[in-house]
């Protein structure tokens, strides 16, 4: 498997390029639309045919790249199935997964930040890695005060599904605000102050209510947005700029 981990600074989100080193099919998942141009470098670069663009979820912080890259490459559009987006060319599940050549992206639905959330795994070579989206972040998780958010089916979620993964298991989140890049199933199980083994579902719906985040600012320009997979007016990306800085998810 090819595998890179990019970054959009502004929206602190991680792209993940995923690449089958048989066939030379990829796929980009949580794509931005303004790093469009340097995900197909990437792409180009380790010699790799874009087949897919996948999201996790209907992103409240950054409009998703999928459109754009579908007119740059005529690639496939990939999204929870769940979503029922019109835009979407391929529907996956926790009953379908998708296929990128040889390499297989297993969904777990893991609802809860919103109500439509998925992660996906990965199983290559004795090694499995998952990528989390914005249920499960390094020492957090993704807030659940709007798109149907629900703290106990996002703990739900994190202890039945994400943490039934094997310890070893590497986890990548959508995003990080501190520059991390990569944990455990195991690490977070012990240390994350949320969700460890040893806070208890009131205790972990307790903090949540508590944390008292302002309202995402970038919401009512992405949200739209991206229900059309990122088919938006140039203006669209200009007002998101316009806000300016982030739009913390957790």
């Amino acid at each position: 498997m090819i595998f890179r981990q990019l970054v959009e600074p502004e929206s602190s989100t991680y792209t993940y390029l995923i690449g089958c080193e048989n066939t030379g099919k990829a796929v980009l998942l949580d794509p931005v639309i303004e790093t469009c141009d340097r995900d197909m470098e990437a792409v180009t670069a380790l010699g790799l045919n874009l087949a897919f663009t996948l999201d996790t979820h209907i992103h409240a912080d950054h409009i998703t790249g999928a459109c754009r890259l579908r007119s740059l490459t005529g690639c496939e559009v990939a999204y929870p199935a769940d979503d029922n987006l019109s835009c979407a060319d391929v529907e996956v599940s926790e009953e379908a997964p998708l296929s990128v050549g040889d390499l297989t992206i297993r969904a777990l639905f893991t609802p809860g930040h919103t109500d439509k959330h998925h992660s996906y795994v990965i199983e290559q070579g004795g090694h499995t890695q998952v990528f989390t989206g914005d249920a499960l972040l390094i020492d957090g998780c993704g807030r659940t005060d709007f798109q149907n958010g629900d703290s106990a089916v996002l703990f739900k979620s994190v202890r039945e599904k994400l943490f039934a993964l094997p310890e070893d298991t590497l986890v990548y989140p959508a995003h990080d605000y501190s520059g991390r890049r990569v944990s455990t199933i195991m690490q977070e199980r012990t240390r994350n102050p949320r969700l460890n083994d040893e806070i208890s579902l009131p205790e972990f719906q307790r903090v949540m209510a508590e944390l008292d985040l302002p309202y995402p600012k970038k919401i009512d320009v992405a949200v739209p947005a991206n229900l059309k997979c990122g088919d938006c007016v140039e203006e669209a990306v200009e007002h998101l700029h316009e806000i300016g800085g982030k739009s913390p998810q957790g």
